[in-house]
């Protein structure tokens, strides 16, 4: 493998994940561009997004025979689209099989304190963060949650969703193979941010929307793409690069095949987008927080959490104590307050959703 400024540029972004593993002194650099396209970036998602760019810019360049290039890039949509799915199939199948309602906020107690809910789901992420739990334990820093309180529930067949992620990233590793640096660059961006959001966040997370739309935004209009920076950047080596590669249809602009494949992605992460406020709406109860809490010890006090009735359930062998709490909370403020009394003295407990309360803080 000849060393260029694509493997070179791998190299450094590799080198930057170490870095961010190794100290924090990159953070107030790194956090707030990487918050904006990985919802809410952490250290581990700056990591693992950082590592994986410069694997996939340096792969690229490691097959040197002709390939369907286009052709693994469609494997690579449809592949990370089946995950994403899946990922809300496990949640809804876990929800009932735990008897818990759709519209909560799942929180482990066990292990650490790791939270699911359908519209961000952390399952795929609780396996995974097991495995690395066991290979590479003592080396994990506490500020790094891997989700590994959520592993006990996580359906079994959960594992056959995982197999997908060593798929998806051999085809987007076949479909980066030979094509100019600006869409490979992109391809590798995307697919990070895919496979990230796959993980940690689900089909209605910022990083798998991001990436998704990115796939197929090269996949329908990587051309283009190539061609306007081209002229911008007067590469010529990259317009010439690009004439290698042309769009997988029709480029009569008058057509409504053209305009259906130029647009569709635009309109599906449109819906996409609807869906996730039409499910959060529609299952939110403004009127107070349901807080379920399974098993808990006999002193709970929730402290400063203005707590508006108490309900207790023994009934089929499940001890359940419900709080209905005060509205006027932001949800995730709540999710973070309760960590404090719950900690060590529960299995589990859920919390309803409240869109209304991040409409408040705007």
């Amino acid at each position: 493998m000849k060393l260029n400024k694509t493997i070179l540029v791998g190299f450094i972004f590799i080198l930057l994940a170490g870095v961010i593993f190794a100290t924090d002194i990159l953070n107030p650099i790194i956090r707030p561009i990487t918050y904006i396209f990985l919802m809410g970036s952490s250290k581990g998602k700056d990591i693992i997004f950082f590592g994986l760019l410069g694997l996939f810019m340096i792969l690229s360049q490691t097959i040197k025979k002709d390939i369907d290039t286009t052709k693994y890039l469609k494997v690579s949509i449809i592949t990370g689209s089946v995950l994403l799915i899946l990922g809300i199939v496990l949640e809804i199948v876990f929800r009932l099989k735990m008897g818990i309602k759709l519209n909560t906020i799942f929180a482990s107690m066990t292990s650490t304190m790791s939270t699911t809910s359908i519209l961000h789901t952390h399952l795929l992420k609780s396996i995974l963060g097991e495995v690395l739990t066991q290979i590479i334990g003592p080396f994990i820093q506490s500020n790094i949650n891997t989700g590994v309180g959520l592993y006990s529930y996580v359906p079994s067949f959960a594992f056959l969703a995982i197999l997908l992620i060593p798929i998806l990233f051999a085809a987007i590793v076949l479909a980066s193979q030979k094509r100019p640096w600006f869409t490979n660059f992109l391809l590798a961006f995307f697919s990070s941010c895919l496979i990230i959001g796959a993980i940690d966040g689900g089909l209605f997370s910022t990083p798998a929307i991001v990436g998704i739309m990115g796939l197929y935004l090269i996949y329908r209009n990587g051309y283009y793409l190539n061609y306007v920076i081209g002229k911008v950047l007067k590469d010529e080596k990259l317009l010439e690069e690009n004439e290698k590669i042309q769009p997988p249809y029709n480029r009569n602009f008058k057509t409504v095949r053209y305009l259906f494949n130029r647009f569709l992605v635009y309109f599906v992460v449109g819906f996409i987008i609807f869906l996730r406020f039409t499910i959060a709406f529609a299952g939110a109860e403004p009127d107070y927080y349901t807080v379920d809490v399974v098993n808990p010890s006999e002193d709970i006090d929730l402290g400063n959490i203005s707590v508006e009735a108490v309900d207790y359930d023994q009934n089929n062998n499940l001890n359940k104590t419900t709080y209905k709490i005060d509205p006027a909370y932001n949800e995730m403020e709540l999710l973070n307050d309760l960590k404090v009394p719950l900690n060590n003295s529960c299995e589990y407990y859920t919390v309803s959703w409240n869109i209304y309360s991040y409409l408040r803080i705007l």
